[in-house]
């Protein structure tokens, strides 16, 4: 990763963080007064000690405790709320580019999801626990510092001298953890990606007898995923050690000089005259000079963490294009044109297709298995990007519209359903959908026997395949979701497959009495359905 990728990183980061409204006047104030408070604490306890234990005194010491830890609990709570805000704004924008992927996209679907969830949960840390302490790290030695020099200016230089190592080994660190993070969420997202694939096709793994070598793909994918977490523990853990030698280092050399000059055993003649007071008042705030810097050493690797999240998240928000909905056209249907549209996957090229969808009509596109029928159709609702050529649908081009998935209604291969009942699903088809037109769409498609069916049993759920329908059935319930969606271009992939020839009529001559008002695509290797259609489309 180059300096400029990183800079962009922390813009990314610092844009987010804006979004959400940094609280940065409030934890200031809040650290100057936490800073205010330890002075004021070391204050009345080196008068105690020397003693004065009067209740002005005492009650100075129980003040400034109860105000500091107050002071931290508000930091945090404020810090906390601040970060749930970035990481909502974030997962919205993510979730939304989620949902507009296309097919053939470079990102898998177990890595956008890994994104979704584990990589910009890792951002928490850099959101509520980095970017304070940073900003305590700005402030809060140098108002130290200024109060130590109050009482001896020698041990103060001794504190600030020792800020030059400190810096430099966390530059280190943070160069070495930032590599092995990015590692890290690299071998993650392999995981998720690929566990997530074998998931999903788990059942030809298992035709195949596959289960074997894929375990172990996945078990070596998992096994280098934790070494590079081990690794970034590794290199978390050195570096925390090196930073707290020296702020260990530091304390120690202010104690040692205090004592000795105390002593007068100094081998040379100091620039000041301590008395014990003073010496113990810059003793007690040594320890608090590092208290911040300290706390950003511990979140430093969150900072790791969060731009080496960032850095993946923001490719995936740059590479996307942002979603626009199609505006809507007059009338209830219009011809889809398509002028000279090639896809490209990888060497194979489907096209060039000219070819105009007729409204008020059916038509058929067919051809042998591979020769991108499935692709065409989902180029038209945006899905499949083009590699060349042009759409329109009653002169209004998809280029401007950003696909018609709008204008479309749609029933795949493989329909996919919500955890619920027919009735659930049929309701979800459209906003405005009700009751009695859904149980109306029912009837109409066939499923009454279905629902009735499944109402005796107890009407339990469908999962996301249908479970409990017969293949008709779901391909009708499919049918009767995208034909209550008031959409004027309807297209729908294989709705006959494997069905028996008196389903297959039924579903064809639904097809036949939806395309009024509506323009019909459907992609199909039935001969009876091709039959049926107005017009015919055929791809080599």
């Amino acid at each position: 990763m180059t300096a400029s990728d990183t800079r962009a990183d922390r813009r990314f980061l610092a844009a987010a963080a804006r979004e959400a409204r940094t609280p940065a006047a409030a934890l200031t104030l809040l650290t100057l007064a936490a800073v205010a408070l330890t002075a004021g604490f070391a204050f009345c306890l080196t008068r105690a000690l020397t003693g004065d234990v009067s209740p002005p005194v005492l009650a100075g010491l129980a003040a400034s405790l109860m105000g500091r830890a107050l002071t931290g609990w508000a930091s945090s709570r404020l810090a906390a709320r601040h970060a749930r805000r970035t990481k909502a704004n974030l997962r919205r924008a993510a979730l939304g580019v989620a949902l507009a992927r296309r097919r053939g996209d470079a990102a898998s679907l177990g890595e956008i999801t890994a994104m979704l969830v584990d990589e910009i949960e890792a951002m928490d840390g850099y959101f509520s626990q980095f970017l304070p302490a940073q900003r305590d790290a700005r402030i809060a030695p140098l108002v130290i510092a200024g109060a130590v020099a109050l009482a001896s200016p020698v041990a103060a230089v001794v504190l600030l001298l020792t800020l030059v190592p400190f810096v430099a080994l966390m530059a280190m660190a943070g160069v070495a953890s930032g590599a092995a993070a990015r590692r890290q969420f690299e071998a993650l997202a392999r995981i998720s990606g690929l566990f997530v694939d074998r998931v999903r096709a788990l059942p030809v793994i298992l035709t195949f007898q596959a289960e074997a070598r894929e375990t172990a793909r996945v078990a070596a994918a998992a096994e280098a995923a934790g070494a590079r977490t081990m690794a970034v523990l590794r290199v978390a853990f050195i570096s925390t050690a090196a930073l707290e030698f020296v702020s260990a280092l530091a304390i120690a050399l202010v104690a040692v000089y205090a004592g000795f000059s105390l002593l007068g055993l100094l081998p040379f003649r100091p620039p000041e005259t301590l008395d014990f007071p003073r010496a113990f008042f810059a003793l007690t705030l040594a320890p608090e000079f590092y208290a911040a810097s300290r706390r950003l050493a511990g979140a430093y690797h969150e900072k790791q963490l969060g731009e080496a999240a960032a850095a993946r998240l923001r490719s995936l928000l740059d590479r996307a294009e942002t979603p626009r909905e199609a505006p809507a056209i007059a009338g209830t249907a219009a011809d889809v044109r398509l002028d000279a549209v090639t896809l490209r996957f990888g060497d194979v090229v489907v096209g060039p297709i000219d070819a105009v969808f007729a409204s008020n009509s059916v038509t058929a596109i067919v051809g042998p298995t591979g020769s991108g029928k499935t692709s065409l159709l989902t180029a038209l609702l945006g899905l499949t990007a083009m590699d060349s050529g042009a759409v329109s649908m009653g002169g209004l081009d998809m280029a401007e519209a950003g696909g018609f998935a709008g204008l479309a209604a749609w029933a795949g291969q493989s329909p996919a359903f919500l955890p619920g009942s027919i009735l659930d699903n049929l309701m979800a088809a459209a906003p405005g959908v009700t009751r009695e037109s859904a149980l109306a769409m029912a009837d109409h498609v066939g499923l009454t026997a279905a629902l009735e069916r499944r109402r005796q049993g107890g009407d339990t759920a469908l999962d996301e395949r249908g479970s409990g329908l017969s293949g008709g059935e779901r391909r009708r319930l499919a049918l009767a979701r995208a034909l209550l969606k008031p959409a004027p271009l309807l297209l729908l992939d294989e709705p006959t497959a494997d069905l028996d020839p008196l389903a297959e009529a039924e579903i064809t001559a639904l097809i036949r009495q939806a395309a009024a008002g509506r323009t019909v695509v459907v992609a199909t290797h039935s001969e009876s359905l091709a039959a049926a259609a107005d017009q015919i489309v055929r791809l080599a």
